[in-house]
């Protein structure tokens, strides 16, 4: 069972997300939060698998509040999924790089929110071909400068250009097509990439990949 915890300052979004997700026989809303603080008491006390945190909240903002979380080594295990309202949310690219795992605009559908829930369990990050490609696309560019070469000294050449792939928001799918080996031969070499660089997610591969120079504003096809 997923376990997942609400932290949105909108009654009526909270109570919208748990009955769509507690439909789900795989998935339960374990606690609902209005504010910032009272997310992490809620992820504090419950462990959930999933956090759906707002960015917008009183108190503590959920990009704070996501720094905490993921910044606490005893909630390693707790993937963060940013709620916003608007696409190119400004703040959306600072979360990801803060830990978060992707982000959802708040109208997704609810298929797609379900999907997400999912996939950030598995560890894939919610990188989809659209939105999320504009967004880094705008605000990549506003990041630190690149860290250099030295970064990705412990990668091999494949692995660098998987990660250069996954740079650009392409799916394991899409890595096995265009290096022309099996989806799980392309997802092995994103986890041991992942595992090399010390990276939560493949949302933190993705900001590894723009702040070590592999991959640049631009490029995204």
């Amino acid at each position: 069972m997923i376990r997942v915890v609400l932290a949105d300052d909108q009654a009526l979004v909270r109570a919208g997300f748990r009955a769509l997700l507690d439909a789900q026989p795989d998935i339960e809303v374990a606690g609902e939060a209005a504010d910032g603080e009272e997310a992490l008491e809620r992820v504090a006390a419950l462990r959930p698998d999933v956090v759906l945190m707002d960015i917008r909240m009183p108190l503590l903002d959920g990009l704070a509040a996501t720094r905490r979380i993921t910044g606490d080594a005893g909630l390693d295990g707790v993937r963060v999924v940013m709620l916003t309202t608007f696409e190119l949310d400004e703040y959306v690219f600072e979360a990801i790089r803060s830990g978060a795992s992707g982000f959802l605009v708040k109208d997704t559908e609810p298929e797609e929110l379900l999907r997400a829930v999912r996939a950030v369990v598995e560890g894939d990050a919610l990188l989809s071909p659209g939105v999320t490609r504009r967004l880094i696309a705008e605000f990549a560019a506003r990041s630190k400068e690149p860290a250099g070469a030295e970064a990705l000294a412990d990668l091999t050449e494949r692995e660098r250009e998987v990660m250069a792939l996954v740079g650009i928001g392409l799916s394991n799918e899409e890595i096995a097509r265009r290096l022309v080996v099996s989806p799980l031969t392309a997802k092995t070499h994103v986890s041991r990439t992942m595992v090399k660089l010390g990276a939560r997610d493949r949302a933190q591969l993705v900001v590894l990949a723009y702040e070590s120079g592999l991959v640049r504003p631009g490029w995204l096809g």
